[in-house]
């Protein structure tokens, strides 16, 4: 019988923690959140204290009764989630089920955390056990009331006056806004010309480039050469003054240093993952997570890297000990500095600024165990080793050298600019990414010149240029803007990206968002009507308020009291005054010449529409979705008409099949009877005829033809060659034949077994559940499976929690008391991290008390 029972969020982890624990532990996995809200109105109940009402989340029940099963067993439970607000709300929850199961009446309550999987790391966390944190659960109980309140409240509100479907969250607004501000910035933007002027010069057989900095003695500014007149007049009067040769007027040498970048914080690894890997935010998660959690390295798993959530550039003095000699080793004394770097962190939570993102040991170099991971594991591992070594590196020295070049006995000036890489400290290891082009430190050497020393001038060439609008965000640069602005947490920025996605608020044009119509509609919505609570500072200062919470500076009721009052006399206004068609947007644009009837664009329920007529005409309104790349507040009236010519009648088939053809939301299409072929990217539809038409038709029909082996029409199961070989199907599963069979020889009885046999498609569940989800709440503003249980109906009233530590693990009246540490018993307790990184974690999880959903 297991003495201690240790409780992590992933299974992933479990077998090397009970191998550094020994057999008097066994570790279950919690498997992310045990409960969350009741996916219904009056979850969070504002009249009563903001009283929250939870149940054990579906899918979780096994797993709380495998738990309460092996606890009944042990001596004590050691509570051993992430060290945040997260994996303190769930150690939270799992201890409320069991205290109400009465199974921690007399048995030990500890909480252990530790910041990698190593065995120093568990068997330190075992000698150092806490209480539960009543102020990270008060901040994330917060949180996640907040994100209920607004979800439920305002995502509804789009449905109805919007369509169906879309949402609004705390964070997720801010950052479609930011999106869409930007895209206003990029349409509205003026470009201006300008013109540079540059000498093409020689000395002691090599080449370089001097620009004009001054003319007629007066430093130039970017528009002072704003035509191809002024530009090639200036051009003809200093070639004319140079006659073939410049004079050296000053010298200016300097020495430069670069400092290395601290080490990753989370937002900072997804910034430099998505610029130099291409990773996702998301990506580069999941991959931290798997290297977080462990890798066979021959011996057992072995986690590679620290705790991956964190706003900390802190290194743990025992690290720097062992990087540093790891730099004398590897790249010699002369690059470890004096003393050892430190870096400040800007987060204010202590309670979350633990260490940055650094190998457990760089003694792991990627090089020797790149072998034992995936290819996506091996690159983000290198990113980090190297940051991590590279910032307690020497800084990298650069000789810069500033010429000023001369035309004659002139006032006019060109300068030549070098840089020379001395000494490349860091750099030897890492160079930081950029987000867009800049000039990198490479080498642009000028020749040896001196005061008084004549160049040869070969040309004064003289280029156009026009300014350019701000970039579109990257995930890089959204994520570094959203920092900036203190808007959300590194845990939440992969989530609030898929969630844009999801949504089609954006789209990506390479790796850059572009808000869609619907997207900018929503926004527009929110702006207007809802603008402080997609205020940067607003969000950002709520925020500031939930770290206070979690640092026990505020209580969290007063907090949700200051911002409900207002947001919810602001959704039941905007309810009763604002029209559906003022919400949409709908742009009347002319009117019809052949009806004469009105024409409009707007939002409808898949996507922007043209319109003809109103829903008060005698005649029934005609409709047309906008085409691929066209936008409702550009779309003109002829260009609006000419989608009411589709579909188009191109006659019949030879079988007798009418043809057809129209856009469809994959694109246009040719329709032959009751069967569809897309049309390649070289047909257009408004001028494709008959004839091509029906050879797009003929070669879909052979296609098809190939594809049909055989079929059971009765039953309606085919057998067809498929992109990955033969398949049975009934049109609701996929069924794979075994190789060793041969498909036409299949009976219905083996196909009909092949088939019952077959796993569903993946999606159908989730959909319906979202589906029934969204009956169940008639507000869906959370993707919530959660369904309420008989086992666990356990509500939950989070008041303000008392400050004072628990004595004891004895059942109270309300589940605001956290369990005592007995450290009596905790000698050997361990903790573990998150369980996000398997199919069952807090990211793919359904529900935003989850990591990463606001």
């Amino acid at each position: 019988m297991s003495k201690h029972l240790v409780i992590v969020e992933s299974p992933a982890k479990g077998k090397t923690i009970e191998k550094y624990l020994g057999p008097d532990y066994q570790v279950l996995a919690s498997y992310g959140h045990v409960r969350d809200l009741v996916p219904k109105e009056g979850a969070v109940d504002p009249e009563d204290g903001f009283r929250m009402k939870y149940d054990i989340i579906e899918r979780s029940e096994k797993q709380i009764d495998a738990i309460a099963k092996a606890l009944k067993k042990a001596d004590d439970l050691i509570l051993a989630t992430d060290p945040d607000r997260e994996g303190e709300a769930i150690s939270w929850h799992l201890y409320e089920v069991l205290r109400e199961r009465g199974l921690l009446d007399d048995r030990g309550v500890h909480r252990v955390v530790f910041h990698e999987i190593t065995k120093k790391a568990i068997q330190q966390a075992i000698e150092e056990p806490r209480e539960l944190a009543t102020p990270l659960i008060d901040a994330q109980q917060a949180r996640r009331a907040l994100d209920y309140l607004v979800g439920f409240n305002l995502s509804p509100l789009l449905w109805r006056k919007i369509k169906r479907g879309l949402s609004a969250g705390r964070v997720q607004s801010p950052a479609l806004r930011m999106i869409c501000e930007r895209e206003n910035e990029i349409e509205a933007f003026v470009p201006r010309e300008y013109w540079t002027l540059d000498a093409l010069t020689e000395r002691q057989g090599q080449a370089f480039t001097a620009r004009l900095s001054h003319l007629d003695g007066n430093k130039l500014d970017q528009f002072d050469l704003n035509s191809a007149e002024l530009a090639h007049d200036a051009q003809k009067r200093l070639t004319e003054a140079a006659s073939g040769e410049l004079k050296v007027a000053k010298v200016e040498k300097k020495q430069r240093r670069r400092n290395p970048a601290a080490p990753f914080t989370t937002s900072t690894l997804q910034q430099e993952a998505s610029r130099k890997l291409g990773f996702t935010a998301s990506r580069t998660m999941r991959t931290a997570q798997q290297l977080y959690e462990g890798i066979d390295l021959g011996s057992g798993a072995v986690g590679l890297i620290t705790y991956m959530r964190t706003d900390s550039v802190a290194l743990a003095d025992e690290a720097i000990g062992e990087i540093r000699g790891l730099i004398e080793e590897r790249y010699g004394a002369n690059n470890v500095p004096d003393s050892p770097r430190q870096y400040k962190t800007k987060s204010k939570n202590a309670q979350e600024a633990h260490e940055a993102i650094r190998p457990t040991s760089v003694r792991h170099v990627p090089n020797e165990v790149r072998d034992r991971m995936t290819s996506d594991q091996a690159r983000l591992y290198d990113l980090i080793w190297k940051r991590t070594v590279a910032c307690q590196m020497i800084h990298a020295t650069f000789d810069t050298v500033a010429a000023d070049l001369v035309p004659g006995e002139t006032q006019h000036r060109f300068r030549a600019t070098g840089s020379t890489l001395v000494d490349p400290g860091f750099i030897a290891v890492y160079q930081e990414g950029r987000d867009d082009a800049a000039e990198d430190d490479e080498d642009k050497r000028l020749p040896e010149m001196a005061e008084g020393d004549t160049v040869k001038l070969n040309e004064v060439t003289a280029d156009q240029h026009f300014t350019e609008p701000p970039p579109r965000y990257t995930e890089a640069s959204l994520v570094k803007t959203l920092e900036e602005y203190g808007i959300g947490r590194p845990s939440t920025y992969a989530s609030i990206i898929s969630t844009l996605q999801s949504r089609e608020y954006v789209e990506m044009d390479g790796k850059r968002f572009i808000p869609t119509d619907t997207g900018r509609i929503v926004n527009s919505f929110l702006t207007q009507h809802f603008d402080r609570y997609v205020d940067y500072d607003f969000t950002a200062k709520l925020e500031d308020e939930l770290d206070a919470i979690s640092r026990g500076e505020k209580d969290w009721v007063p907090v949700l009291e200051d911002f409900w009052g207002d947001f919810r006399d602001r959704v039941k206004e905007k309810e009763e005054n604002v029209t559906r068609a003022e919400a949409v947007q709908s742009r009347e644009l002319g009117t019809d010449p052949k009806s004469g009837r009105p024409v409009s664009v707007r939002l409808g329920r898949f996507g922007p529409i043209v319109q003809i007529g109103t829903k008060d005409d005698e005649e029934k309104p005609l409709f047309a979705g906008l085409l691929p790349g066209q936008k409702m507040d550009k779309v003109t009236l002829g260009e609006a008409l000419e989608l009411f010519k589709l579909p188009r009648d191109l006659g019949e088939t030879p079988e007798g099949e009418p043809v057809m053809v129209n856009i469809g939301r994959f694109g246009p299409y040719v329709k032959y009877g009751s069967k569809y072929a897309s049309l390649t990217p070289d047909d257009d539809v408004w001028t494709i005829e008959l004839p091509r038409a029906l050879e797009i038709v003929a070669e879909k029909k052979q296609k098809d033809a190939e594809r049909f082996i055989m079929g059971f029409e009765a039953e309606g199961i085919q057998v067809l060659n498929g992109r990955y070989g033969p398949y049975v199907t009934d049109g609701n599963k996929n069924a794979k034949i075994p190789k060793e069979t041969d498909p036409k020889s299949l009976t219905l009885e083996q196909c009909q077994e092949l088939i019952a046999a077959a796993p569903e498609r993946k999606g159908r569940g989730r959909k319906g559940a979202a589906k029934s989800t969204a009956k169940t709440s008639g507000k869906a503003a959370t993707k919530t499976a959660s369904k309420t249980t008989a086992k666990s109906k356990s509500t939950t009233t989070k008041k303000a929690a008392p400050k004072k530590k628990a004595s004891s693990t004895k059942k109270t009246g309300t589940s605001t008391k956290k369990p005592a540490t007995k450290k009596s018993t905790a000698k050997k307790s361990s903790a573990a991290k998150s369980g996000d990184g398997t199919g069952n974690s807090r990211l793919s999880a359904q529900s935003s008390s989850h990591r990463g959903s606001e």
